[in-house]
């Protein structure tokens, strides 16, 4: 067959391009070296129907998701038409979205209108494994990424970093609101948050003067991080948010306090704000636990119940 088609008219065929079993137990008798020719030569006007069907439908492309004879790989192979088989049912739907093809079940029913296109299907190798790359897709709706690595653990580090990467594309584009990345969030709302602790007295101001603290810890740690002084760089962050420049954040591709909106350090709004939900959900939740356990009272009774002798079960 042709390692490389351009122009391809792409058909997926759900339905094996071979003659069926029959599934139950069946025997043929044949007497006579006639009979045995008439049922080969049967055979055959099958398989060469099954081609012309998909010749006739202008498709120089085909994927199958069952089997296809050996037989109808040399047809194929001598109308030049790329053929691959035994692809599973999640690739064919990713190629359907890819290259707008229809699943056929049944050639009776192929036209031309079924199949998909794209500019180039070719076969390229990789080390000791051969794929297929269907290239230059319309309006591809699923598309392969490709990683290498050296070892499995690299390989499922850089998938996990892909995965995440892509997850926040889509919250992004999902919300279509987005904040400043580099801890330029963290540190705005550690100013405004001080600025209302002011406004409160007593032991309510300690709690939001910790509340901004913790909200600095972000941008501390990236710079923790990337070798840089820490205290440097909230001290030069604070500075640059009291001046006004609220988008001031740490750039660590290049070390340096920038405004992060044009350095494109971004994140998706949703992200930033679930975390910090998560991060007040949990300190909630140690305190209640803290304050549970202060009221049993010294010596371990009163509201706890006591816990029950493990080896009674």
């Amino acid at each position: 067959m042709p390692s490389i088609v351009k122009g391809a008219k792409i058909v997926l065929i759900e339905s094996p391009l071979e003659i069926k079993n029959p599934e139950i137990d069946t025997k043929i008798s044949i007497s006579t070296p006639e009979q045995l020719n008439g049922f080969l030569m049967q055979e055959e006007r099958e398989i060469r129907g099954m081609i012309e069907k998909i010749k006739s439908s202008g498709a120089n492309v085909v994927f199958c998701q069952k089997g296809i004879d050996d037989f109808a790989q040399y047809l194929l192979s001598k109308s030049k038409i790329y053929a691959c088989r035994r692809i599973s049912r999640s690739d064919m739907e990713k190629l359907s979205k890819a290259t707008g093809a229809k699943i056929i079940s049944n050639l009776n029913e192929l036209t031309a209108s079924e199949l998909g296109s794209a500019q180039v299907v070719e076969e390229v190798k990789h080390g000791e494994e051969t794929f297929t790359y269907v290239r230059g897709c319309s309006n591809p709706k699923a598309l392969t990424i490709l990683i290498h690595g050296g070892t499995g653990h690299v390989m499922d580090e850089i998938e996990r970093a892909i995965k995440d990467g892509l997850g926040d594309v889509v919250c992004s584009l999902r919300s279509g609101l987005v904040v400043p990345g580099g801890g330029a969030v963290e540190v705005e709302l550690a100013r405004r948050i001080r600025e209302f602790g002011h406004s409160l007295s007593g032991r309510e101001q300690l709690a939001v003067e910790e509340f901004a603290s913790a909200l600095e810890f972000i941008p501390t740690t990236l710079a923790e991080n990337a070798g840089i002084d820490p205290i440097e760089v909230l001290t030069e962050l604070k500075s640059r948010h009291d001046s006004g420049e609220k988008n001031a954040g740490i750039n660590l591709f290049t070390n340096k306090i920038e405004n992060m909106v044009q350095s494109k350090i971004i994140e998706p709004l949703k992200i930033k704000t679930q975390a910090i939900n998560s991060a007040a959900d949990v300190a909630i939740m140690i305190l209640r636990i803290d304050d549970v356990i202060a009221s049993s009272g010294p010596s371990g009774k009163g509201s706890m119940s006591k816990m029950p002798n493990m080896d009674e079960y």
